[in-house]
């Protein structure tokens, strides 16, 4: 009974509607004619079907990695999102 109520509390996934948000971490990726990833980006991750979310702070600071990534304009462009942080702070 209890593990029913915990569930009902979570959010159910949309894409799926089987499956529950969780928080979890997602690799994002971006073609700009030059490949830039950033490993480790906190989301809510559907525990079933595994599609990912993230909240508006986190896109901020995305794109913030993106717009370095296009001055630089490396051929691919790798970072760890805690590295990143660490230097948008």
């Amino acid at each position: 009974m209890k593990f029913e109520s915990m569930r009902a509390n979570e959010e159910v996934c949309p894409l799926c509607r089987s499956g529950h948000k969780q928080d979890g971490k997602t690799t994002f990726t971006v073609d700009l004619g030059f490949g830039v990833v950033v490993r480790d980006v906190p989301a809510r991750v559907c525990d079933l079907c595994g599609a990912d979310w993230i909240s508006d702070k986190t896109a901020e600071v995305l794109e913030h990695i993106v717009e370095q990534a296009q001055i630089n304009h490396p051929v691919v462009e790798v970072a760890n999102w805690s590295d990143e942080v660490k230097a948008f702070i």
